[in-house]
């Protein structure tokens, strides 16, 4: 550590000096526990000459953690303009391996950002963290892992299996292209403000075979319709995409819900529809 770098503030002395608190509109929960967030960055595996992107830093807990872990170059991804002011100070005591973007995540391709090998980490702002990483899933090829945090319940609709209560449209999308595990529960009282639900970690490993984007679609395409009217039998809710051939292609029974269904049995069903649409 540089002389420089013994003067940094601490994370308290940051807040306060930016005045930084979380704001609701945002859907900020700020983490500032040193302990939890070193955990964290334990979870995302050895982080040893990686680029790692952090979306929503905030007032950079988590990214003092990643500043002391092996990740060869740290990017933040930050909108609100309180927390930039923040960490451009954190910024100038790493100049060479930590970088600030201020930009909406939503808007913005973060394989540009960086070369590969590269990984997500972050405690996502839980008003988008769903859509960020159904536009992360696409890019499948190009993250080596995410450690992401949400909300308790999301994090059970990612990983969830057939047949269980949380079990839908992002529980199968998510498997067919990743590994998703949760790898740790964190409870209201270690943020700030205490949001009023249990947060918890995913990690998410994308397959060594991806889809292709018009497969992808496909896939988007039968999920939709099989859970958008999840109480109705198959051979209803997949009417409108040509569900009675599908089904018969694939020997589904049009009697089963969606919740019923296997990850592999909606790829085949994602499969037939794709090689339908491309004739």
């Amino acid at each position: 550590m540089t002389l420089q770098q013994n003067q940094l503030p601490s994370l308290k002395e940051s807040i306060t000096r930016y005045n930084l608190l979380a704001k609701k509109s945002l859907g900020q929960h700020f983490l500032l526990d040193p302990m939890i967030n070193q955990q964290i960055i334990a979870l995302a595996g050895d982080l040893t000459n990686k680029n790692v992107i952090e979306v929503g830093p905030g007032p950079g807990g988590l990214t003092r953690a990643l500043l002391d872990s092996a990740a060869k170059k740290i990017i933040g991804v930050e909108v609100d303009q309180r927390a930039l002011q923040l960490l451009h100070e954190l910024q100038s005591f790493y100049p060479d391996r930590f970088q600030v973007v201020q930009h909406d995540a939503l808007k913005l391709d973060l394989t540009t950002l960086c070369d590969a090998p590269r990984q997500i980490i972050a405690n996502l702002p839980y008003n988008i963290g769903t859509s960020l990483l159904l536009g992360w899933l696409k890019q499948g090829l190009e993250w080596k892992r995410m450690t992401l945090m949400f909300q308790q319940e999301v994090a059970e609709r990612i990983c969830a299996a057939p047949n269980t209560e949380y079990y839908g449209r992002l529980s199968v999308i998510a498997q067919w292209v990743a590994e998703c595990v949760i790898v740790k529960r964190i409870p209201p009282g270690a943020f700030s403000p205490p949001p009023k639900v249990y947060s918890a970690v995913i990690n998410i490993i994308p397959k060594a075979e991806q889809p292709t984007p018009a497969l992808f679609k496909a896939m988007e395409q039968v999920t939709a319709a099989a859970f958008g009217q999840r109480r109705k039998m198959l051979k209803g809710a997949l009417k409108n995409i040509g569900g009675e051939q599908l089904l018969a292609s694939a020997n589904i029974d049009g009697t089963r819900r969606a919740e019923t269904l296997t990850i592999s049995e909606f790829g085949q069903l994602a499969h037939l529809h794709h090689n339908i649409n491309a004739r």
